[in-house]
């Protein structure tokens, strides 16, 4: 027989499988990823020279061998496993990693392996085709990109969120909420006392050892340590101090950070490692510089389980501290400030419970919060002649500390213009023209209406004012405005309402007249002044918070203490946005039997029938002690009316807390004092009157004008004048 011929495509066939071999031989051995082959076990039957090449063996030496016989433990357990899922579900595996070492490359080493099942002529399943590609370099490229990622976008986060509050325990936490957790387990802020205290000279700040208190704390796991190198937690708030060998004391003392365990891949540079106890494996401990001054510390720490902190950690956590040093500056600075406004503010203040006659005054301060600048917001209760009392409320628009200057000049004006006893009309036109002067101090010279920085002087010098005199006797107020909010008026039985009082212009614009009205006010009538930061918010419309003003004082009958604290608690003034200023007033006028009041005609016997007057009524109030020093001025008062006035002339005792007397008549002449010489035969009615008087003046009337004197009731603590020796010394 002869040879049985080969199919036509046989030839081609084992053409195309000799090609295959060989371009997987090529592959096998050129390419630059570790392959190898595994049979049905798996065991290593093939490896090539790149995947021979991590160990430094040759190639025919892996035969036989698992990965237990090249990997660690763990990682060997986890590539047996995908090789033999590989094997029994046929689904291949793709890029898992795999950490191990190399003896020809230092370090630990990362490799992405991919698994492929082999089948056999028949399909069988008959081993594992495995390429391995070592990813250690891009890994901790990786891993360099995230850190970089993440070091931005903490400094974008610590930008956005730190120093938006200028005050300085929320800057501080502003700090910590960026840092815990996304950068630490657990953070805290000290700061030098003596700087929060303002302190000149403050003691142990260069060499570290002044105390610090502990402004703020973070942490995100429990039981966190206190203090490095103390025992138990410093809470917010507390003051101590560092050791001085501490590295928190060297971190203060130089200015530079200090690492507290060991930074990743090796021990801390320039120094001794210090060993954390509790949850704590790593510490860095941050110097808080601004303006060359050290302020105080952040200790950033990470817990157990966290990786330590390394380089580029310990740049990041230096450069949010010093962005943060430089809010809390700033806050600092701010603080300092505000606290010497507010002081100023408040020593232009009337003191707590200011007195008056015929009327209950209560009043209540409230500052705007640490955020706020201080406000121009001011109150006054001004005594005056006749036991007449000035009730004032006025606010200088603007914030800081010029508004506060500005605003006790106002006050201090106020004072002085109630003194020469002027309408409410004249002292608010007065008042007025002063503003405008404050506003432009070159008054007859081009407006100059900028400073060099820029701010608007005329804006900080306008005001808003009321002014309110009350006569006790005649139970009648008379209320000016000048763009201040109307006040309230309660009287006994009926709700609050908003007296109708023309507004007005503000002080400081110029130009306008203002008006007066008249009321009068029965025994119990309770009268409210105030400023806008009671009844103005941005939480609610002026209308709203005008309305809850009047709903709260409806029906106000309890003592005046309690309204205020009622109606500040109503209105809900702790918000903050601005100063609060309240007076409120309640009307008791001086009953009948505490005043006397006659009118004499202009001749000579009226002298005498105004000494029988006032001795007659002072007996019956009781006061013999006074009875020879008031007839003796009483007669000059009189005599001096007859001299120079002109009209009838009318005497008025009135007893409160002091007795005034007043004679009236309708002469415009202002009385003068003036020193006699020795050969005078008069001259000496006013140096007596000054003489035995607690005080004495004179004050324009609608008709005239009225010369008054006022005397201490006896029993008060300073002693009255010695009668004989005032007659002795005016000669």
């Amino acid at each position: 027989m002869g040879d049985v011929p080969r199919p036509r495509d046989a030839g081609a066939f084992d053409e195309q499988q000799e090609a295959s071999r060989a371009a997987f031989e090529a592959i096998f051995s050129q390419s630059s990823m570790g392959f190898f082959l595994t049979d049905a076990q798996p065991k290593l039957i093939r490896v090539n020279e790149r995947f021979a090449h991590v160990y430094g063996k040759p190639p025919e030496d892996y035969r036989g061998l698992t990965p237990h016989d090249f990997l660690p433990r763990v990682e060997a357990d986890r590539l047996a496993g995908a090789l033999r899922h590989v094997l029994d579900t046929g689904d291949p595996v793709v890029d898992m990693h795999v950490v191990g070492t190399s003896s020809v490359a230092p370090g630990r080493r990362r490799w992405a392996i991919s698994l492929y099942r082999l089948h056999g002529v028949a399909g069988e399943p008959v081993g594992v085709a495995g390429l391995a590609t070592d990813v250690t370099t891009r890994q901790r490229a990786e891993r360099e990109a995230a850190h970089t990622r993440r070091d931005l976008a903490l400094l974008n986060e610590a930008g956005a969120r730190i120093g938006n509050s200028l005050d300085l325990e929320t800057t501080a936490r502003q700090l910590l909420d960026v840092a815990v957790p996304h950068f630490c387990d657990l953070a805290a802020v000290d700061l030098y006392r003596a700087l929060l205290t303002g302190d000149e000279d403050p003691v142990g700040v260069t060499d570290g050892s002044g105390e610090v208190r502990r402004v703020a704390g973070a942490s995100a796991v429990s039981g966190g340590p206190g203090t490095l190198g103390g025992e138990g937690a410093v809470p917010v708030g507390a003051v101590h101090r560092y050791p001085f060998n501490s590295p928190a004391a060297s971190a203060l003392r130089t200015a530079q950070v200090q690492v507290v365990g060991a930074l990743e891949g090796g021990e801390p540079e320039g120094g001794e490692r210090v060993e954390l106890g509790g949850v704590v494996h790593s510490t860095l401990v941050v110097p808080m510089v601004a303006r060359d001054t050290v302020l105080g510390l952040v200790q950033f720490s990470r817990a157990k389980g966290s990786e330590p902190f390394g380089e580029r950690d310990t740049a990041l956590a230096a450069e949010l501290a010093a962005r943060a040093a430089v809010c809390i500056d700033n806050a600092r600075l701010y603080r300092r400030e505000h606290e010497r406004a507010l002081l100023l503010q408040r020593s232009l203040l009337p003191p707590g419970n200011p007195e008056a006659a015929g009327l209950d005054i209560a009043c209540r301060y409230l500052p705007g919060n640490t955020a706020a600048e201080v406000g121009g917001d001011w109150f006054d209760v001004i005594e005056l002649p006749g036991h007449r009392t000035a009730l004032v409320v006025g606010d200088v628009m603007g914030r800081g500390l010029r508004a506060a200057v500005a605003m006790g000049e106002l006050r201090m004006a106020v004072r002085t213009l109630a003194l020469l006893d002027m309408e409410p009309v004249e002292i608010l036109s007065q008042l007025d023209e002063i503003a405008r002067g404050l506003s432009d101090p070159s008054r007859g010279r081009p407006r100059r209406t900028k400073e060099r920085d820029g701010s608007d002087l005329a804006e900080v010098y306008l005001a808003t004012c009321v002014y309110a005199v009350y006569d006790p006797v005649t139970r009648r107020c008379t209320i000016a405005n000048a763009g201040h909010l109307p006040p309230v008026l309660v009287q006994p039985g009926d709700p609050a309402l908003m007296l109708d009082v023309p507004s007005g212009m503000p002080l400081g614009v110029g130009g306008e007249p203002f008006e007066e009205v008249e009321i009068e006010l029965p025994d119990g009538a309770l009268l409210a002044l105030y400023t806008d930061g009671l009844v103005e918010s941005r939480r609610h419309p002026l209308d709203v918070g005008l309305e809850a003003f009047r709903d709260a004082l409806s029906g106000a009958a309890q003592p005046l203490e309690d309204v205020c604290d009622h109606v500040l608690t109503s209105l809900d003034t702790h918000h903050g946005e601005d100063d609060v200023a309240l007076l409120m007033a309640r009307v008791h006028g001086l009953p009948a039997e505490s005043v006397g009041d006659w009118t004499l005609p202009p001749e000579g016997q009226s002298v005498a029938k105004a000494r029988d007057l006032a001795r007659g009524r002072l007996e019956e109030w009781g006061l013999e002690e006074l009875v020879d020093t008031s007839e003796l001025l009483v007669s000059e008062l009189v005599t001096n009316a007859l001299r120079h006035g002109e009209g009838d002339i009318r005497l008025r005792l009135l007893l409160d807390r002091t007795l005034v007397c007043e004679v009236w008549d309708s002469g415009l002449v202002q009385p003068r004092r003036r020193r006699a010489r020795d050969t005078d035969e008069g001259g000496r009615g006013l140096q007596l009157v000054s003489l035995l008087s607690e005080s004495w003046g004179s004050r324009r009337t609608p008709h005239g004008k009225t010369v008054w004197f006022e005397l201490a009731l006896p029993g008060n603590d300073s002693p009255g004048p010695d009668l004989t020796e005032a007659l002795l010394s005016v000669f």
